[in-house]
């Protein structure tokens, strides 16, 4: 069997597949995003999740032909890398397995570990794609100096408008009133309380009001509107990026997916698909980030190690 375990920042999901390619068991545990809780933590996580997918097959981490790990953050710290990588023989009991950053299973899920191209936008953004055993990352740059067209990028510059909405220095626009209502708002001033004091300045909580920033270009905010606009160029220029760093031909159509809740709204899709052209060639996600990671396992194991 072939397993696959997909850490985030709020879960990891774990995935045995069988040869066939039929699902065998899955599990979830906490996430793996060590930061600000100790490196140790994601050998616990592995372990629980490990023991929960095995025991739901009814085999032993023995039984694992190959397993792929991908870990939020890997390869951001060098120092933490050996560590890291070094993990899963403590869980697993033998050294069948590879350890990478989890974009790697977004993109083997959405284009079923075939070159290509994914874009993933939610809390944060980034592309990462294969061609002909070349691999490459693009964006990824935390939310303080990168992320653009993320969801965090998003409502970062929503927050940014509502202040200078505010004041006065842009034109009032339905932004005041959707964010006045949905933080429950006293006064506008509470916003620093609310982002800074009480939320302490949390990526994930302030990404939360991306939906906001929709909500206000749907109903009539040309400013909102701009933001959304602007996040579906970053992202297709993610995909560009990307695209000449792996060396595809100018005249070869690039098979491109994407993932995350950014995508929902509309005009960043739409935006992203225009900038695309007709030099890619855009699919529907077909496996989930975790069945991606049990596929790459499966490919891995017929690769030299």
């Amino acid at each position: 069997m072939f397993l696959g375990v997909d850490g985030g920042g709020t879960k990891t999901a774990f995935c045995l597949l069988r040869p066939d390619g039929s699902v065998a068991a899955q599990s979830v545990a906490p996430s793996t995003y060590y930061f600000g809780a100790g490196i140790e933590l994601v050998g616990r996580v592995l372990e629980e999740g490990v023991g929960a997918v095995c025991a739901a097959a009814g085999i032993t981490p023995a039984g694992i032909d190959f397993a792929f790990v991908g870990l939020p953050a890997f390869g951001e710290v060098s120092a933490d890398v050996a560590t890291l990588r070094a993990a899963p023989r403590k869980v697993l009991g033998h050294d069948r397995y590879r350890v990478d950053n989890d974009m790697v299973c977004g993109w083997s899920g959405s284009l079923g570990a075939a070159d290509g191209i994914n874009v993933i936008s939610g809390t944060g953004s980034m592309t990462y794609g294969e061609r002909a055993g070349r691999r490459h990352r693009v964006g990824g740059w935390s939310e303080l100096f990168g992320d653009e067209g993320s969801a965090y990028w998003i409502a970062a510059r929503g927050l940014r408008l509502f202040s200078r909405m505010s004041d006065g220095r842009a034109p009032a626009g339905p932004l005041l009133a959707v964010l006045r209502e949905h933080l429950d708002l006293s006064t506008d001033l509470d916003l620093i309380d609310v982002v800074m004091n009480r939320w302490r300045g949390d990526r994930g909580r302030i990404a939360s009001l991306c939906p906001q920033v929709v909500t206000a270009a749907d109903r009539g905010d040309e400013a909102a509107a701009a933001i959304l606009t602007q996040a579906g160029r970053e992202l297709a220029l993610l995909v560009d990026t990307t695209r000449i760093q792996l060396g595809f031909g100018a005249d070869e159509r690039v098979p491109v997916s994407y993932s995350g809740g950014t995508f929902n709204a509309t005009a960043v899709r739409t935006e992203f698909e225009a900038r695309l052209h007709d030099r890619y060639d855009l699919r529907q996600p077909l496996y989930s980030p975790v069945v991606g990671a049990a596929l790459y396992a499966a490919k891995l194991a017929g690769q030299p190690r």
